[in-house]
């Protein structure tokens, strides 16, 4: 009796560390892989914060969106910002608008990284930034609705930090534009391996130029 009682406690605690993993990998984070041609930066996703953002971030990089686009404006003590032009600067088809999530709680601090916009509040579409320093005056309620925050970096700062050190100029129109292209290579989400380039067919034009914040 006592062996069996042994048996059914041993099942029951193997069990449940079995059903802890199985929780565990069913509710972590999405992490995303950006490899650059500087290194790779690995960005852990607020699923919880930002579900809307975070799904539309994670549709763009397992449609091979991202995969050959640049950091098209750098400026240093400030922000990266990329997702949106091909190395020959020409924008990238983009899916409709998201709701802008800002009023999530979270803020724009140094490694976050958050959707760009025009000045309408709605407008966010594929264009991403990562945050060089803390840049609270970009959260919302601050200045206006504010930028949604939607991860952070958690591996690659230091590639992050080398991207802000390129040398800029005024290409094509766009200032603060890297003379030497930073291209991300490839983009992907850790369990499900590397996107190699599926183009995205169901897609829209959308005219709206997402690198000129006007407000900032």
């Amino acid at each position: 009796m006592q062996t069996t009682s042994h048996r059914l406690l041993s099942f029951l605690f193997r069990l449940s560390l079995l059903l802890s993993c199985v929780s565990s990998a069913v509710f972590a984070d999405p992490l995303v892989h950006l490899e650059t041609s500087k290194g790779k930066i690995i960005v852990r996703l607020f699923e919880d914060k930002a579900p809307t953002t975070v799904e539309n971030f994670l549709n763009y990089v397992r449609s091979g969106f991202y995969n050959g686009t640049v950091f098209h404006r750098v400026i240093p003590n400030f922000m990266i910002q990329g997702g949106g032009f091909e190395k020959s600067y020409r924008k990238k088809k983009v899916k409709a608008p998201i709701r802008n999530e800002a009023k999530n709680g979270l803020s724009n601090i140094r490694g976050s990284i958050a959707m760009a916009r025009t000045n309408e509040r709605d407008s966010a579409t594929s264009q991403f930034f990562i945050n060089l320093i803390n840049n609270p005056f970009l959260d919302h309620g601050n200045r206006d609705y504010g930028y949604a925050v939607f991860g952070r970096v958690i591996e690659g700062m230091e590639v992050v930090d080398t991207i802000a050190k390129t040398e800029t100029a005024n290409i094509r129109g766009m200032a603060n534009v890297p003379k030497e292209p930073i291209t991300i290579t490839h983009a992907w989400i850790e369990g499900e391996g590397p996107t190699l380039g599926k183009r995205n067919k169901d897609t829209k034009e959308n005219n709206n130029d997402e690198s000129e914040k006007k407000d900032r």
